[in-house]
């Protein structure tokens, strides 16, 4: 059976989890190309081995549950990221705005909803950046959605903006829902 997949999902396993009643198994975790072809699916949602959870940014992870298959990709990581008006040190932690942009792609299940959140910046000292949950307004565009359904077959795609210091480099991209009970998916960020 051939599935066509690509990027980023947020609250696709929340929903899942909440629509099934049941907690879905770890998700196995593959590496597939970025490209939109169609990839064959030969994991066993019974017997999920996450593997290959850090890609290069570009590539595209695949993620199967009990309950769907979906593949997630952070394309691009830019900082600073030309446009909007700066973040606030003093209130967001931040003096420019980076963006990764990121594509979920639903393989197959039920329609789901994605978001922002489960996405973040991880730097070498161990810091965390994570979203803000702003939208809208001078933010780069296009925005990856809030609270967006994702139908199976159908994919999202759109920049998500971080607050950070433009003297200091992150070193992965992380994807990371509440619901993912695998190790969370990291793509390296290229050096400046």
């Amino acid at each position: 059976m051939r599935r066509f997949t690509s990027t980023l999902a947020a609250g696709l396993l929340f929903a899942l989890t909440a629509c099934g009643g049941n907690e879905p198994a770890a998700p196995a975790v593959s590496k597939t190309s970025s490209s939109p072809e169609p990839v064959a699916t030969t994991s066993n949602p019974s017997s999920p081995t996450p593997t290959d959870t850090t890609y290069e940014v570009g590539e595209t992870a695949k993620v199967t549950t009990d309950d769907a298959a979906f593949t997630v990709a952070a394309l691009a990581y830019t900082q600073p990221a030309k446009g909007p008006q700066p973040p606030d040190p003093a209130t967001q932690g931040g003096d420019v705005w980076a963006t990764v942009e990121a594509k979920v792609c639903s393989v197959s299940g039920d329609t789901f909803t994605v978001s922002q959140f489960p996405w973040s910046l991880a730097y070498t000292d161990g810091t965390v950046v994570k979203v803000t949950g702003s939208t809208g307004g001078d933010l780069p565009k296009p925005e990856f959605p809030m609270d967006q359904p994702v139908k199976n077959g159908r994919c999202v795609k759109g920049k998500i903006p971080f607050p950070v210091m433009n003297n200091i480099w992150p070193e992965r991209v992380v994807y990371a829902p509440e619901t993912l009970s695998a190790n969370p998916v990291e793509w390296t960020v290229p050096k400046q």
